[in-house]
């Protein structure tokens, strides 16, 4: 197993014990459904993981031991549970950035939320609520109800407005989209996709999701939703000039900076391409699309922003099984050819591959801006080693001339 956790587990503010390690075979610290259910089954009581308090080894947030905070709805039987530590110091903290469902408190008006306002719609939750993942970046949470599973999912306040977002692509598009039940502020109740996730898409999967998103991207053009974070290329430039020249404690020498720097002025020729600044998903990989045979819905609109949409094809092709990744590219050269005729996607798909990673890297430090101490081992790191891939493709591009070319 590569993922080993151990738990300190509270019941309100009483810190009723610790127990571990137990082993769990998936490896990523987000995912909590498998830690859930192994302390369930040691406990003999419901729990909810609220948040990583240490990690020892392990890297790109998976492997490692790993130690939790977790609620327990009541206490469990004597015996269930060790001694409590004499130093309560990770849990005496309170950290600022804390997100809201990392308390208890929070948790509870969460779920709270949730269940009242699907009861409003007639939907009642029929069954005990599954915690899927929770860290710095979402809780995701399924819920039971007599007309199936609904999803429930709280972002951060450097988040998108998911519910918006999803508005905006649903009046070009609804079959593009998850159907929003519900939302709040940073929340969202979502009706469950059937399907499967797309890691392992084929040609016809990926060349009509591309196909759908491009579409609806072009329709939205010139139609920003209120509020949206400003990513357009000038933008982009500017912050990464910023986060490079900035107080941001980045593990990269002068020289490597001094690249960057450089690179980074390369945003003014991406403008020249000619695409239009549209709703960008930023996220775009075949893990955010559902299919069950049909075009692919998409989902988590987390890091959506009004930008280039050149960011959403680089982001896919960086994900895709290799077979398909020159469908993919030929695929959107193509459509945007049709929606835009007097645009250059496939010079745009060579020019913003380097500057797609420093776009990263401005993304990951404000990842790490907006979050608690405990919580920077999912993120440490990731900005020096975008930028250092931004400068790896500047030189050695992993696009052919032949995919670019369409």
């Amino acid at each position: 197993m590569s993922r080993t956790f151990s738990a300190w587990v509270t019941s309100g503010a009483e810190l009723l014990g610790v127990t571990g390690p137990f082993p769990v075979d998936v490896p990523w610290w987000a995912e909590v459904a498998p830690v859930v259910e192994r302390l369930e089954r040691a406990l003999g009581v419901r729990v909810f993981v609220l948040r990583m308090l240490a990690v020892d080894g392990g890297e790109s947030g998976r492997d490692g031991h790993v130690t939790y905070h977790v609620e327990a709805l009541e206490p469990p039987g004597p015996g269930r549970l060790e001694r409590c530590p004499e130093d309560r110091g990770p849990l005496d903290t309170d950290d600022p950035l804390r997100s809201p469902w990392a308390r208890a408190d929070g948790l509870r008006e969460l779920l709270g939320w949730a269940s009242g306002a699907l009861a409003a719609l007639g939907r009642p939750v029929t069954g005990p609520v599954d915690q899927q993942r929770t860290w710095n970046l979402a809780g995701l949470f399924r819920l039971p109800t007599g007309q199936g599973p609904v999803w429930l999912k709280a972002t951060p306040r450097f988040a998108s407005d998911e519910a918006a977002v999803i508005s905006a692509f649903a009046r070009v598009d609804p079959g593009l989209v998850p159907a929003v039940l519900a939302a709040g502020e940073r929340r969202v109740l979502l009706e469950h996709i059937p399907g499967e996730d797309c890691w392992s898409a084929d040609a016809a999967t990926v060349e009509a999701g591309i196909r759908r998103m491009v579409a609806a991207q072009a329709a939205l053009a010139g139609r920003r939703p209120p509020g949206l974070r400003d990513r357009r290329d000038p933008v982009l430039g500017q912050l990464a000039h910023d986060l490079l020249d900035g107080r941001a404690a980045l593990d990269i020498t002068e020289q490597e900076r001094d690249s960057a720097r450089a690179l980074a002025g390369r945003w003014d020729r991406l403008a020249q391409c000619g695409l239009p600044d549209t709703l960008v998903h930023a996220d775009f990989h075949p893990g955010n699309w559902r299919s069950d045979g049909r075009p692919p819905v998409v989902v988590d609109f987390a890091d959506a922003h009004w930008g280039n949409p050149v960011l959403d094809c680089l982001r896919l092709y960086d994900f895709l099984p290799e077979a398909v990744r020159p469908t993919a590219v030929r695929a959107w050269v193509d459509a945007w050819r049709a929606h835009a005729p007097e645009s250059d996607p496939a010079r745009a798909l060579s020019l913003a591959e380097p500057l797609a990673h420093l776009a990263y890297a401005v993304r990951y430090q404000e990842f790490l801006d907006g979050i608690e101490s405990s919580e920077r081992p999912y993120h440490e790191g990731d900005p020096a080693t975008v930028i250092r891939e931004a400068l790896r493709r500047a030189t050695r591009p992993s696009l052919g001339s032949a995919e670019v070319a369409g």
